[in-house]
């Protein structure tokens, strides 16, 4: 299940009534978008030789470290397949590792200079909107670009960051809204919430409450918790004392503890929901059965939508000789912000932050006059025979506004079965 919008201004189809319907929109778009190379074409004339240096400041520790590896995985199967165009294009890409950590662990102190100091064009990162708001300063003070394939906070949409940040995934105001509707639909007259205290937390608890309370429900309670902290006890007591009909948790890894802790306490799964932070394979963390009949939401295509993706990626996976991935978290966002970075560069014919800048609205369909197409090689032939592409990438058409929003996207819901791993939730 899932919606699709394509402004934030918009209402989103309709709410939850259109929410199958919706999810036949962009089913073509999205599930072939830059699944693999493509053949070279023969009449495209070699450009100028670049080197395009791109950083990660993805969460390889942490408490969204569970998002690392696709996220990464998602970056390293983008650049592949842009090398293995190189010869075409003249474009190739050095990737600089990096970790984000978390607002506990501040792993971004020492390696966002350490990457800054290699002279990035981009860096791609981080996936807390929290700790993207701790550096995003010192990136764009840079004259570098910072490009989140996870952040969502709405903060973000209206920071003073020069024309240098930019997301491939969509706003929690959109998030939000699905949510607290959603809620509402399955009949739920009260709702509690558990909110980690930072950017991310408060700004979705503040549109799943509108959402909820605009379809006639009420939030009883919403204690948050700060990040670091590892007894929930007080947060859950003053949930349950309210006696809510659901409770949504609003979390990243810190959802180990307070959802079985909340299970223990009697609550019932059917009524429990998540969101994108903390919907996760919880299969080797909790007993069978657990969160069965839990619920959440979650920005992005399901892999149905996206299973050319998925098989691509999973080859590239092993032939690198990586762990196999759990599961597929950002990966496609991952994946299409290093083609739009590098598609930007190759319109610019620049690997000089400022001049991608200035191309990325261009060739994500922003500024409306591009050719569609859905991989990079696809993209790179359309600009070197002279002419605008328009990516449509995996996790959407993403199509930046002014502000480097995307305007168009994917928010689906999902069920946990027995074995405590999330399905599309079938109604």
């Amino acid at each position: 299940m899932s919606v699709f919008t394509r402004s934030r201004t918009t209402t989103t189809l309709g709410g939850i009534a259109l929410i199958g319907a919706s999810a036949l929109v962009l089913a073509g778009c999205a599930g072939g978008g830059g699944t693999g190379g493509e053949e070279p074409n023969e009449s495209a004339g070699p450009a100028e030789e670049m080197t395009l240096t791109v950083g990660t400041a993805l969460p390889q520790t942490g408490n969204l470290a569970f998002l690392g590896p696709p996220e990464e995985a998602g970056v390293a199967y983008a650049q592949s397949l842009i090398e293995e165009y190189a010869e075409t294009t003249g474009l190739s890409v050095e990737l600089v590792w990096g970790d984000s950590g978390d607002l506990d662990n501040k792993a971004y102190e020492t390696e966002v200079p350490r990457i800054l100091a290699e002279d990035p064009a981009a860096i791609i990162g981080a996936a807390s909107s929290g700790v993207s708001l701790q550096f995003i300063d010192q990136v764009i003070g840079e004259g570098t670009i910072l490009f989140s394939p996870a952040n969502t906070s709405d903060q973000f949409t209206t920071y003073e960051d020069n024309g240098l940040y930019f997301r491939t995934a969509p706003s929690d105001v959109l998030q939000g809204e699905v949510h607290g509707n959603f809620v509402a639909e399955q009949g739920h007259q009260t709702l509690g919430l558990i909110v980690l205290n930072d950017a991310y937390g408060t700004g979705l608890a503040q549109y799943i409450t509108e959402a909820f309370e605009g379809a006639g429900g009420e939030v009883v309670a919403a204690p948050t918790y700060n990040q670091g902290d590892t007894s929930f006890d007080a947060q859950i007591s003053e949930v349950l004392a309210a006696d809510p009909d659901a409770i949504s948790v609003i979390s990243f890894d810190e959802a180990k503890t307070i959802l079985p802790a909340l299970m223990d306490r009697g609550f019932d799964p059917n009524n429990l929901y998540l969101v994108d932070g903390n919907m996760a394979s919880y299969k080797d963390d909790f007993p069978a059965g657990l969160l069965e009949g839990a619920k959440g939401t979650y920005p992005g295509p399901t892999p149905d939508q996206v299973q050319e993706f998925i098989d691509g990626l999973d080859a590239f996976v092993e032939e690198s000789g990586d762990e196999p991935l759990k599961d597929y978290t950002y990966a496609p966002e991952s994946f299409d912000a290093l083609n739009l970075i590098a598609l930007a560069a190759l319109a610019a014919q620049s690997t000089d932050p400022a001049d991608i800048a200035e191309k990325l609205i261009e060739v994500s369909g922003g500024s409306g006059d591009g050719e569609k197409c859905e991989s990079f090689a696809a993209c790179a032939d359309i600009i070197l025979a002279g002419d605008v592409a328009d990516y449509d990438g995996v996790s959407s058409p993403v199509t930046f506004d002014e502000v480097g929003d995307p305007t168009e996207g994917f928010i689906n819901i999902y069920q946990y079965g027995a074995d405590n791993t999330y399905t599309p939730f079938e109604g």
